[in-house]
């Protein structure tokens, strides 16, 4: 399978006539002026130059905002220019974000001319209080006619949700995930919400009527997420914002993010997370104290097996007294790992056994 590069241009808050409570979309993407045809090619030239391997899927993407809501005049110049790319064909399609309620039969026909080949949809929640809650100004049942059209005219659907949004539980995030896997999407977005300055969520953090998630609240809700939409074969894409210079850490002089779960590798931690319940149900699975073993993992898998600054080790001989031996191993499948018992616990304590006789 060919390596994917991605060109992203951000189009922030163009189209979108909401205000969401957690939304400030210039300060989320760092762009600050509106995008013309004109930064779309100087966008374009430069990652097609700086780009090492030629022999690649390259793709446009128009993220922030609402793109399908933009005018329709401006939709179509900065298609247009993305498209002169596809006609000379040096890179291979392109995808949008949009709202649900952005989306009909007309929009998706235009899209086509285009080549346009994914449609993100920003769905955040599949519960109406929440959405309402929120000010995100359309209901699931939006999202559910959008999901069909966009699969209907036989583009890739993506989805993308936020966890820990104000009103909504560890199950309404999780039933979520639930409602958007019957609506097949090919590939999934998932966002913890972070308390941006500018925000009504910021005032209603201050007035005591939002709280944030923690750190480690928002990693087991979306492993939790993670593990379900794994199960329906469903490609997690992101996890967690992109940091840049205005969405970092709240302790960053230059930082928007005055609270919330931000971590610079949230990803990493999540995922970090998975491989630990892994690693350990495999060791239970062998049904013996076990003291310790040894992991094989395909190189691309280590630092997920170790764990953020060696967590997963350390977690490992805090809650079960079981050292780890890494093995990488390139002929180990990428996202699965061998555990190996090297002692038991019986054996380790024969040997201590003898060093006192």
């Amino acid at each position: 399978m060919k390596k994917q590069y991605i060109i992203p241009i951000f189009v922030p808050h163009l189209g979108c006539p909401n205000e969401c409570t957690f939304c400030n979309q210039r300060k989320i993407s760092g762009q600050l002026k509106p995008v013309t045809e004109n930064d779309v090619r100087e966008t374009i030239e430069y990652y097609l130059n700086s780009f090492k391997e030629k022999e690649t899927y390259k793709e446009v993407a128009f993220f922030g905002g609402s793109f399908t809501g933009i005018d329709i005049e401006t939709q179509n110049k900065l298609l247009g220019a993305a498209y002169d790319y596809i006609k000379e064909k040096k890179i291979d399609g392109i995808r949008i974000s949009t709202r649900p309620d952005y989306i009909d039969k007309q929009t998706l026909k235009r899209l086509k001319k285009y080549k346009v080949k994914t449609i993100e949809l920003g769905v955040q929640s599949s519960n109406d209080y929440v959405l309402r809650k929120n000010k995100r100004g359309h209901t699931f049942e939006d999202v559910k006619k959008a999901s069909k059209l966009i699969r209907w005219y036989r583009f890739n659907l993506g989805h993308q949700m936020m966890v820990g949004m104000q009103d909504s539980s560890s199950l309404d995030d999780l039933k979520t995930a639930k409602d958007l896997a019957k609506l097949k999407p090919k590939i999934v977005r998932i966002y913890p919400v972070l308390v941006i300055k500018g925000t009504e969520l910021e005032e209603e953090m201050k007035a005591g009527r939002y709280e944030p998630l923690e750190l480690h609240q928002a990693v087991e809700r979306c492993k939790e997420i993670s593990y379900f939409f794994s199960s329906k074969k469903i490609n997690v894409i992101r996890i967690g914002l992109q940091t840049t210079e205005t969405i970092c850490s709240p302790d960053k002089e230059s930082s928007e993010v005055i609270a919330g779960p931000y971590h610079e590798t949230f990803r990493q931690l999540v995922e970090a997370a998975i491989y630990y319940d892994t690693i350990v149900e495999k060791i239970k699975n062998f049904n013996t104290n076990v003291k310790e073993v040894e992991i094989r993992a395909n190189p691309q898998d280590i630092n997920n097996v170790i764990g953020y600054k060696r967590e997963n080790i350390n977690k490992l001989k805090e809650m079960y007294d079981v050292d780890v031996t890494i093995v990488q191993d390139i002929k180990c499948p990428i996202s699965k790992i061998e555990v190996k018992v090297l002692r038991k616990y019986k054996d380790f304590k024969d040997d201590k056994d003898l060093i006192a006789k």
